[in-house]
């Protein structure tokens, strides 16, 4: 069995993903806990993974394209949370500066070995 473990955001160190984007993890067996800070502009390419998302907005407003062809749009703003289902692809835009908790089920493989490149895509 697992032992429990507590975490303050506040210690958790931050990593630069770019100039614009910042997140913090925390990481359980089978999901992943991410506070993502993103600048007013910062564009999030388009991508996709096998792991489940919901994504809930605690401050700022994040603009979504989803679909393969960015066919559904939608804004979410504070207070709100967007799920997110396997292999759906999706592309995101902070209309403002933004904090994003994200949930992930499995967790993120690619964000935990830095090799997230859709990043670093212009």
């Amino acid at each position: 069995m697992t032992q429990t473990q507590h975490y303050r955001w506040e210690d958790m160190p931050r990593e630069r993903v770019t100039e614009s984007l910042e997140r913090r993890l925390i990481t359980a067996d089978r999901m992943m806990l991410a506070h993502v800070y993103l600048e007013k502009g910062c564009i999030v390419p388009k991508h996709s993974h096998e792991n489940e998302q919901l994504t809930y907005i605690l401050e700022g407003a994040l603009h979504f394209w989803i679909g393969e062809n960015g066919e559904e749009e939608l804004t979410v703003r504070a207070g709100e949370v967007l799920v997110i289902p396997s292999n759906v692809p999706h592309k995101a835009e902070a209309l403002e500066d933004t904090l994003d908790v994200d949930i992930f089920s499995p967790p993120r493989q690619d964000w935990l070995d830095k090799t997230d490149d859709y990043f670093r895509q212009k």
